[in-house]
């Protein structure tokens, strides 16, 4: 890990509506995670940990302050910009899987691929390749219909990982799973962040899950606790 951060925030900020109703989501966020961290984001329900992690991956606009993934200010992108950091070097992973039911696993992990135009031979090998890694070698042509949540997560987590993404953002992507389950999931993040060199920006509530990584920062009303 280096000295120089992967992700870099300063003074971040995102308030939704105007004047008296207005909510302040986020107020004056501050953060560095060095590249190949693996950093666990807690908090309340509506501290806004959600909302951090959409700004800092660009699908949700900052009321003000700055975020730079590798060098580049995410806050400053067109939308042209965002499109293609979220293809190439942004990867997420969701509590509700987000799986497409019609596809395979198999297919449904070769979608960041064909979008990023890879040639068939080299995207199919890649395919099998993280679904080995996530332990669904045997399920690569099953529906999402056909797997538990469990698995359904595998299949997410490794599309996640399929382009090769800089940085992985995980919101509660153990919510909809039970404890023993969770864990292995969370386990498996942390040893894929490690073997594929990424940095991985995780939020969860579960005291188990957050020992497992090598930093928990906590949010509160939209302020960083501590």
């Amino acid at each position: 890990m280096g000295d120089e951060a992967f992700v870099r925030i300063e003074g971040l900020t995102r308030v939704f509506g105007e004047g008296e109703t207005a909510v302040h989501a986020l107020r004056g966020i501050d953060l560095a995670v060095a590249q190949g961290e693996y950093v666990a984001i807690k908090g309340r329900s509506g501290s806004g940990k959600t909302t951090l992690l959409n700004v800092i991956g660009g699908l949700d606009r900052a009321t003000s302050g700055r975020v730079v993934i590798d060098g580049a200010e995410v806050t400053a992108m067109k939308d042209a910009d965002l499109l293609r950091l979220r293809r190439e070097q942004v990867s997420y992973v969701f509590q509700s899987f987000g799986l497409i039911p019609i596809l395979t696993a198999r297919e449904n992990v070769s979608v960041p691929l064909r979008l990023n135009k890879m040639a068939p031979k080299e995207r199919d090998a890649r395919v099998v390749e993280v679904l080995e890694s996530v332990g669904l070698g045997p399920h690569v042509n099953q529906l999402p219909g056909q797997l538990s949540g469990g698995q359904q997560q595998r299949v997410g987590l490794a599309r996640a990982l399929a382009a090769k993404p800089g940085l992985l953002l995980a919101d509660e992507p153990t919510g909809q799973l039970d404890s023993h389950t969770a864990r292995e999931i969370m386990e498996l993040i942390g040893a894929l962040v490690q073997a594929e060199r990424m940095t991985a920006i995780v939020t969860t509530h579960d005291p188990l899950l957050l020992s497992l990584a090598d930093r928990v920062i906590e949010i509160a009303d939209g302020h960083l606790v501590g």
